[in-house]
């Protein structure tokens, strides 16, 4: 008994390749939390200290007036209104299009679903274009409105063959064949078995969707001219690259904000906590889905 004990407590004991491991997370974290914390002290430090260069991690002359001048900035809440917006609707048209086609390409009887999966890698591999797209957008209406940045990345063949995956890996057959068996339809299988077991995974698309396109830009920069229909991140840009900065309605920020470093700094921070406040909510989905992952590994 007493050697079975010591064998185990071996067995638990870390080793230097745990050490290792554990080095490398800690500087990867560290990478990504000091420019946070960088930047984060830059918006709440003084004018003076920020123009001499002397912030670094620890905020000097603590205030917090490029935030007020922000939140005083109507079109600054407007746009964070609308992006919130846009990436809700975003995410649900997303994962109602992941679902619908990750579920029948799980399901063994589907026939042709090893050539749709083909077809939806295929998309993944090689595209028509920026041109091709902007001139299949303007026929169809989507320029300049808020849904040309919604319908055409809804469709994410990465996501799809993820969660096909997932169903197929996680829900055993023995399932599928009892709701056969007590009479139910593919679509009541569906809500009454797997979305209710594939928590997981609908959280990690959902953040995956949640988080590209709060961050992303790039096509608003190409389909969308009207200002009132930009997304927060894009203007962030504009602001940062001192891309038409004189034309922001930063008006009564002017007033009180005199250094673009801090007013930047502060646009950043406002363009970032509200995705970062969606990680504590699904925290416990993501950490059972990696548990999930290692022990089918």
């Amino acid at each position: 008994m007493r050697a079975k004990k010591t064998a185990l407590s071996k067995l638990n004991s870390p080793t230097w390749g745990d050490y290792v491991i554990a080095f490398i997370i800690f500087v990867l974290a560290l990478s990504c939390l000091l420019p946070f914390m960088h930047v984060l002290a830059i918006s709440i430090s003084g004018n003076a200290p920020v123009m001499a260069r002397q912030v670094n991690l620890l905020p000097i002359d603590v205030n917090f007036e490029a935030y007020l001048s922000v939140f005083r900035d109507g079109q600054m809440l407007y746009s964070l209104w609308y992006t919130v917006r846009m990436t809700v609707i975003f995410v649900i048209i997303g994962m109602f299009v992941t679902i619908c086609a990750a579920y029948p390409l799980s399901i063994k009887g589907l026939r042709g679903r090893t050539l749709f999966a083909f077809i939806f890698m295929f998309t993944m591999l090689f595209g028509a274009g920026l041109i091709p797209d902007f001139l299949l957008f303007r026929d169809l209406g989507l320029i300049n409105t808020m849904w040309v940045l919604i319908l055409p990345p809804a469709f994410a063949p990465f996501n799809i063959l993820i969660m096909r995956t997932y169903f197929q890996s996680t829900i055993p057959e023995s399932l599928y064949e009892a709701a056969e068996l007590d009479g139910s339809g593919r679509i009541r299988t569906l809500f009454s078995i797997v979305l209710p077991l594939s928590k997981p995974i609908l959280a990690t698309i959902g953040l995956f969707f949640a988080v590209g396109r709060w961050n992303a830009f790039g096509d608003a920069m190409f389909f969308v001219t009207d200002r009132s229909l930009m997304p927060l991140q894009l203007i962030l840009r504009n602001m940062i690259l001192a891309e038409g900065f004189e034309q922001m309605t930063l008006h009564e920020a002017t007033i009180t904000v005199t250094t673009p470093e801090v007013l930047q700094a502060a646009m950043i921070m406002f363009a970032t906590i509200p995705i970062i406040m969606v990680y504590p909510f699904i925290q416990k989905y993501l950490i059972k889905g990696v548990m999930i992952g290692a022990v089918k590994g």
